[in-house]
């Protein structure tokens, strides 16, 4: 097969090679229950050709759907085809499902077990009081924790062509910590992958998240009216969405914002008219949840009476289903409207509480909130910047190219938050805009279950589950994809290593034609390389480029040609070629089995923000557009002494002189004397809608703008900036770029600016007072500027730092 079909084929089901051959094979199952007590309870060798699932025939619809995931997930993995019925085999295995209700099943009483009583648990028991007929039951507290027994099956399980093996304690019991665990699945075109979903692959996935312990799917059903890429109506695949929650004892919620005025009366009853149809054609509906901002800007004493009218809706068609709403984006006294209208009017249709990105803070809600009510955290386990979560530290290279929605695998880091914060919620529905963030899915899920379990076990579960017991080895590849965001891309060796693990698991495999998540790693794991690779290459002849500006023995005009051939030059790239013909295969592969958009013009993504990670690609990782303007601008000036000063001031831009220091602010790599205002240790209390380190990026309305990168790359403002070895007998002046107001102290006292640009780019001086560092020390710190109701665009910010030596 030749490169460019490599990717083609993406319809063959998982496994169907072997099922090709199906017919020259025997059907045997090896059942190896393992008993970590005082024996085993049975053979490693036993035939199972004979094996059934057995539910009782007057068993809950969820029971029966769980007997069938049982059987079809195993058959998709494996050549075994698992009998089902109602009756007890007469010889060999029976795996037995049953909820309470059913203790006899065809004359055969199921084993005393303590399901401890909370919703959703189970039981997993291993029976062999006739050692000819023994049984695996599968034992519930409910319906849905039969569900949850099966997931744990399929999930521990050891499924090769011809056997399953699993180890299980005798009489183990798992019950989930916390009542909430979802995530938002939005059908709309703001999602990169969702909006080309048909009816059918949501069913598969909903029915995933729940085998890995979700209990919840968020639709979104009018927010965003653009067209989808799949044109299915919204409306209808809303009620699918509930539906097929329904088929999987999920509860289905909707996430409703009022994006509207409310005090257009024709707005507010035509937005009530579209929610009564809604909850008139949805068979399950669980929450209805209407943030209070993020969108939507009406004020609490607007957005109450309205969430009153909506409840009044919902109740008549869901009695049980409850309306949530969240102080997104409200300031204090806005908060203190909510609380007591919840204090005093204690509103019986109201659930609780939503904590988002820009709410206050989980533990101040909790403990304003109610005992009666209960909050649910809506994480953004989506985005990569600009976010509530936004890689801490994360290199320019990849937050230019990667951008906010590509594929971010962050199990270490969300196991810390979800153990920092859990503790103050009822669980949680998280915010998701595409398949981009699916082991963050699975991390979550599995973590609200248990947040003791393991975080190594759950990533090999997930690769034994989608990936096959020979590639459950694969986890540890999971982990090294977020450790290639760790430091300055440029001297992160584990990028090669990551790279080389997943080229060395992809060989000889069809999992490049047949599974999405497959390929979801082998995109990030090139991706990651190619964007290293071209750092180099492009830092390198920027050097080149400053080195012919820098020139003395040759005219104006030819250092300025020189240096435009030096980073234009293409010879560097040709390495390159096959693996950027490979992250291209692995777009299209992704867009045809999944509906990935990696670009906003070749597969549709709604915005260049949103994956459109192809689009990126060839994006400059150096300041080439920038010098090549600034070179522009250096040939139109009128003498040759005034044009070579300017070509000293582009190539010597970062590098100021001897006793002259740079930093970059919010360059990971480019950063040496900055105090980051950072908190990786302790509690995380206070991430109620901040990223770790302040990080931010941000290109405008422009993503190719033609500046220099580190204008992109900010923290708002750093802790300080700290020089130790100043000369005392010298003087200095401060020069910054950035954005708007800059308070600047040194060494604690506040000095004003002699130059005061304030757009971006612009430059701003300070000059430093010889009093202020007699010690021969001097330290930077910021002030920061007052400026409530400024949207975070528009606010003061710093982008460079030179601290220069007169």
């Amino acid at each position: 097969m030749s490169n460019s079909d490599e990717y083609l084929n993406l319809d063959v089901e998982y496994g169907s090679l072997l099922k090709r051959n199906a017919f020259r094979l025997s059907i045997f199952v090896v059942l190896a229950l393992v008993a970590f007590a005082d024996r085993a309870f049975c053979d490693d060798n036993i035939k199972f050709s004979t094996a059934t699932i057995v539910t009782d025939q007057n068993a809950h619809v969820l029971v029966q759907t769980a007997a069938q995931v049982l059987r079809e997930e195993i058959g998709k993995r494996s050549l075994i085809k698992l009998k089902t019925g109602h009756r007890w085999t007469k010889s060999g295995w029976s795996i037995i499902i049953v909820a309470p209700g059913t203790s006899v099943i065809d004359g055969v009483t199921s084993p005393h077990v303590d399901v401890i009583g909370r919703a959703e648990s189970f039981a997993i028991q291993v029976d062999n009081r006739i050692a000819t007929r023994p049984i695996l039951w599968i034992i519930g507290s409910d319906p849905r924790g039969v569900f949850y027994g099966v997931g744990w099956i399929l999930r521990k399980a050891h499924i090769h062509e011809l056997n399953i093996e699993l180890n299980v304690v005798s009489g183990l019991h798992s019950s989930p910590q916390v009542p909430i665990r979802g995530h938002q699945l939005g059908y709309r075109a703001t999602a990169n992958s969702y909006d080309a979903w048909t009816p059918a692959q949501f069913d598969q996935y909903i029915r995933e998240l729940a085998i890995f312990g979700c209990n919840s799917v968020e639709g979104i059903p009018f927010q965003d009216t653009r067209p989808t890429v799949n044109p299915y109506p919204r409306a209808k695949m809303n009620v699918d969405l509930s539906r097929i929650c329904q088929k999987y004892g999920q509860d289905y919620w909707i996430w409703t914002p009022a994006d509207f005025d409310l005090k257009n009366e024709a707005f507010r009853k035509e937005a009530l008219r579209k929610h009564e149809e809604l909850f008139r054609q949805c068979p399950e509906l669980t929450g209805v949840f209407v943030p209070g901002g993020d969108p939507g800007d009406n004020p609490a004493n607007l957005v109450i009476p309205y969430l009153n009218d909506l409840s009044k809706l919902l109740l008549s068609t869901h009695p049980k289903a409850r309306v949530w709403v969240s102080m997104q984006g409200y300031k204090k006294e806005e908060q203190e409207v909510v609380y007591h209208w919840i204090e005093t009017e204690k509103p019986s249709w109201l659930g609780g509480l939503v904590a988002g990105p820009s709410s206050p803070p989980l533990n101040v809600i909790r403990a304003r909130l109610p005992k009666q009510y209960k909050l649910r955290d809506y994480p953004d386990i989506t985005h990569n910047t600009r976010s509530q979560f936004g890689i801490p530290w994360w290199d320019p290279a990849f937050a230019m190219t990667l951008g906010r929605e590509s594929v971010n695998p962050r199990p270490v880091f969300f196991q810390r938050i979800i153990h920092d914060t859990a503790i103050f919620t009822d669980g949680f529905i998280s915010y998701s805009d595409g398949i981009h963030d699916d082991v963050n899915k699975i991390v979550w899920s599995a973590l609200a279950w248990d947040r003791d379990a393991d975080i190594s076990n759950i990533l090999q579960e997930y690769c034994r589950f989608f990936f096959g017991e020979k590639y459950a080895a694969a986890s540890s590849g999971l982990s090294a994809l977020e450790r290639n965001w760790e430091g300055p891309a440029a001297t992160n060796g584990g990028i090669v290593t990551t790279r080389s693990f997943w080229s060395g698991m992809d060989q000889n495999n069809q999992l490049s034609q047949t599974n999405w998540r497959w390929q979801l790693c082998m995109l990030r794991s090139a991706y990651d390389l190619f964007v290293q690779k071209r750092l180099d290459i492009e830092t390198s002849l920027e050097k080149q480029a400053n080195g012919e500006l820098l020139r003395s023995d040759i005219p104006n005009h030819l250092k300025e040609y020189n240096a435009i051939e030096a980073l234009n030059s293409t010879r560097s790239y040709n390495a390159l070629k096959p693996l950027k013909i490979k992250i291209t295969q692995l777009c299209e592969a992704l867009y045809r089995s999944i509906g990935l958009q990696t670009s906003v013009g070749k597969y549709r993504a709604s915005g260049s923000e949103r994956g459109a990670i192809l689009d990126f690609i060839d994006y400059p990782l150096n300041n080439k557009y920038w010098i090549e303007d600034e070179i522009g601008k250096a040939f139109k000036l009128p003498t040759e002494r005034e044009k070579d000063a300017y070509l000293h001031r582009i190539a010597t831009w970062e590098h100021p002189g001897k006793g002259s220091y740079y930093d970059a602010i919010g360059h990971v790599g480019k950063s040496p004397h900055e105090i980051r205002n950072e908190k990786l240790d302790g509690p995380l209390l206070d991430f109620d809608d901040s990223v770790p380190t302040g990080m931010m990026f941000w290109t405008g309305n422009n993503p190719l703008a033609r500046v220099r990168q580190t204008w992109f790359s900010y923290e708002t403002w750093p802790k300080a900036l700290v020089y130790t070895d100043v000369d005392k007998n010298s003087d200095y002046k401060v020069r910054i770029t950035g954005y708007g107001d800059c308070l600047l102290r040194v060494n604690g006292t506040r000095v004003k600016p002699t130059i005061d640009g304030r757009q971006v780019g612009e430059i701003k001086e300070f000059e430093i007072p010889h009093e202020l560092f007699q010690e021969g020390r001097i330290t930077l710190t910021f002030d920061t500027p007052f400026e409530p109701g400024v949207n975070w665009r528009q606010q003061s910010r710093l982008t460079e730092v030179w601290l220069i030596k007169k």
